[in-house]
């Protein structure tokens, strides 16, 4: 076990023989850090946090702290943040409250570039980035493969899609469907996220019948059960339209448009 000797480890934590404990950093009571995971220096764990295994924290990073809201009266809440996750300098994740799941969630694969704050009974999937500076607010939901653009603010219990792209400085007061970029202040959809599905090498055809998808959602003005009804003829050909289903389906403060 690698723990540098200006370190202060709560008696109650746990850390795996092989992860790296840098200078100044503090792990709390109850806390639990997996293998290969490094806390670089002057890294904050706070209480009840589960980090897994490969995970990268750099300098002034806060995760498990208590979270900002009013109504916490010092319950038993809790943080879980998976593997291979990248989170850069003065990033600061809450744990969750006792009004939601009293947990927050943190996925595997992401990177969370400097700054980025994700609030109180939070859900976050795997494989997204989120540049610096970026805000999400609480009980919001982000899904996988979710790129935001810096400077962007997601009020809270807002859904964020998978596959879907929020332009820098954007502030997302609606859900973002699954596939498509958002961008602006409020934020309106411009389309899909195509150079994302290139990049991904989805075929000509599956991008193809997604933007018919999206044209149905957004563009012809159907009701949503006459939208629906259409992706269900599409989906018979490209099993991506139940994402854009789901969406639709799922959505509770209404999309973006």
């Amino acid at each position: 076990m690698n723990i540098h000797p200006t370190a202060i480890i709560d008696d109650s934590a746990h850390i795996d023989d092989t992860a790296v404990i840098g200078p100044y950093c503090i792990v709390g009571k109850n806390s639990r850090i997996g293998a290969h995971t490094v806390l670089h220096r002057h890294v904050i764990v706070g209480e009840n946090t589960t980090i897994g295994k490969h995970n990268e924290i750099y300098q002034f990073a806060s995760v498990g702290e208590n979270p900002q809201d009013l109504k916490y009266a010092g319950e038993e809440t809790y943080l879980h943040i998976g593997d291979y996750n990248r989170i850069r300098e003065s990033c600061t994740f809450h744990r969750g409250t006792a009004q939601d799941q009293s947990i927050t969630k943190i996925g595997s694969h992401n990177l969370f570039m400097v700054n980025t704050h994700i609030a109180h009974d939070c859900v976050v999937g795997n494989h997204n980035v989120l540049a610096n500076n970026v805000g999400v607010a609480g009980h919001s939901h982000i899904g996988n493969h979710v790129i935001i653009g810096g400077q962007s603010g997601i009020h809270q219990f807002c859904r964020i899609d998978d596959y879907s792209m929020i332009g820098g400085a954007s502030l997302i007061l609606k859900d973002v469907a699954a596939f498509v970029t958002v961008s602006g202040n409020p934020a309106k959809a411009h389309g899909l996220n195509k150079e994302g599905m290139r990049r991904k090498g989805w075929s000509a055809e599956t991008i193809k019948t997604l933007d018919e998808a999206y044209r149905v959602i957004f563009r012809l003005g159907l009701l949503r059960d006459e939208a629906l009804a259409k992706l269900q003829e599409l989906l018979a050909t490209e099993p991506k339209v139940q994402l854009l289903i789901d969406s639709l389906n799922n959505s509770k403060r209404g999309l973006i448009r």
